[in-house]
C-alpha cells in the first residue's frame, strides 16, 4: 500500500503543494495535518504509524515534513524499518537502508534542526525588537463561546482535539492552552 504523509506547521499553511506532489504515486491513504513538528505527539502521525504494514511504502514531501529533530527523525526511521515499512523522501530522494543513506539521513536531520533553531531565534529577536518599539503586545486573546459545551463533548468523547480545533477554528496548541485554563478554572 501507498501512503501519504502531509504536514504543514500551521492551520494558515497551505497543504496543496505537497498534496499535488504525491498524484503520481497511486497514494493508497493519506495522513494529512496542520501542527508543528517539534516532536512526534501528532494524531496523524501516530495514527499513520500504526497503520503502516511490512512492505507498505510511506512517501513525504521531504524529511522535515516528519521531523525537525535529528533525534525523531532517526527514531521514526527505525521504528518504520523495524515494521519493514518504506519510506521515500520526493525532494531527497536516497535509499535510507544504506549506511551512506542513514548518513544523509541525519545530516539532513541535523540540518533540519539547526533551521528550525534558527527561525525560532530569530522569531523571539524580532519580537523583543517589536516589543521595545511598542509594536508588539503579544497573542491576541482567544474567547470562545460556550466553552463549557465543546469541553463536555472532548470529555465526553464525542470530538477529538483535532475535530475539535478545526470547529472552533483554532489551532491545535491554542486549544490545550483553552482546555487547560478551563480545567484550571473548574
Amino acid at each position: 500500500m501507498n501512503i501519504a504523509y502531509i504536514r504543514v506547521s500551521t492551520i494558515e499553511q497551505n497543504e496543496a503543494r505537497q498534496v499535488e506532489a504525491m498524484k503520481q504515486y497511486s497514494i493508497d491513504e493519506t495522513y494529512i495535518e496542520k501542527v508543528s513538528a517539534k516532536d512526534t505527539d501528532r494524531p496523524q502521525l501516530q495514527a499513520m504509524i500504526k497503520f503502516a504494514r511490512k512492505g507498505d511504502t510511506i512517501y513525504v514531501h521531504d524529511f522535515s515534513r516528519l521531523s525537525r529533530s535529528t533525534k525523531d527523525l532517526l527514531e521514526l526511521v527505525e521504528q518504520l524499518q523495524a515494521k519493514e515499512v518504506n519510506l521515500v523522501s520526493l525532494k531527497e530522494g536516497f535509499d535510507i537502508s544504506t549506511p551512506n543513506g542513514k548518513l544523509m539521513l541525519t545530516m539532513l536531520g541535523a540540518i533540519n534542526e539547526f533551521e528550525r533553531a534558527n527561525m525560532l531565534e530569530r522569531q523571539r529577536e524580532g519580537i523583543a525588537i517589536a516589543k521595545a518599539e511598542g509594536k508588539y503586545k503579544g497573542r491576541k486573546e482567544v474567547a470562545v463561546v460556550d466553552f463549557e459545551k465543546h469541553y463536555q463533548r472532548y470529555m465526553n468523547r464525542e470530538v477529538s482535539k483535532s475535530q475539535l480545533a478545526k470547529e472552533l477554528e483554532v489551532s491545535r496548541p491554542t486549544l490545550d492552552k483553552l482546555i487547560k485554563e478551563h480545567q484550571q478554572v473548574c
